[in-house]
């Protein structure tokens, strides 16, 4: 009796446990990513700073567009398969220029990114300004329309 009372006790934490975990993923995920960024050193923070600053501010640079769209990703992510039409319809979509990167995270060219931006999942979404200033991530899927949303927001947030 007891031994079935001690079992039922703990599949009851462990499912609550998994339910708090659930519900605060997001958190989760900003504090893995946060930790990530932290264990940066100083120069490679500055070299991927360089980075962004010569490809995505295009206030800078003089390209014309309005926003990048990042994309980590890996080959074998069914969710990241799911966003390709996504992310070709943003790239068709004329209500702003958006530059669409792709970063595979088995890449090793795309490790420092990684390690700049924090990424810990996949797929993992970030919005940079035309200053290459991130307004927005998104982990998972996230429709065409939520994308469209907040690129004009922020579109209009600065004008």
């Amino acid at each position: 009796m007891v031994r079935k009372h001690g079992f039922l006790v703990v599949m009851i934490l462990l499912v609550g446990a998994l339910l708090i975990l659930l519900f605060n993923k997001e958190k989760l995920y900003d504090y893995i990513s946060g930790e990530m960024q932290q264990q940066n050193s100083e120069q490679a923070k500055f070299e991927a700073k360089q980075f962004i600053e010569s490809n995505y501010n295009y206030a800078e640079n003089g390209k014309d567009l309005e926003f990048s769209l990042l994309q980590f990703k890996s080959s074998g992510c069914t969710i990241c398969k799911q966003m390709e039409p996504v992310l070709e319809e943003i790239k068709n979509w004329n209500g702003a220029k958006v530059n669409i990167q792709v970063f595979q995270v088995l890449n090793p060219d795309s490790q420092e990114m990684m390690k700049y931006f924090g990424i810990s999942t996949i797929p993992m979404h970030i919005l940079l300004d035309k200053n290459g200033q991130e307004f927005s991530r998104n982990y998972g899927f996230i429709s065409a329309d939520d994308l469209k949303s907040r690129f004009l927001k922020n579109k209009q947030a600065n004008n």
